[in-house]
């Protein structure tokens, strides 16, 4: 399963760190994806989300 949240669809993104020295190395931003039992279709589904969309109250927990 890709490190991708499945309701908005946030994911790796690649850019460049900078130090003092202005040496430049490339890195990644990781979103903070939680895996939940979501209500996907009407059956209840384990998913990657992100905590924004579980915050935001845009996915259905599952009991």
């Amino acid at each position: 399963m890709a490190r991708k949240c499945s309701v908005c669809g946030k994911g790796i993104t690649v850019g460049i760190k900078m130090s003092h020295s202005h040496i430049r190395t490339k890195r990644t931003w990781v979103p903070n994806l939680q895996r939940v039992k979501a209500v996907v279709d009407g059956t209840p589904r384990k998913v990657l989300v992100c905590t924004r969309c579980l915050r935001s109250g845009k996915v259905q927990r599952a009991i």
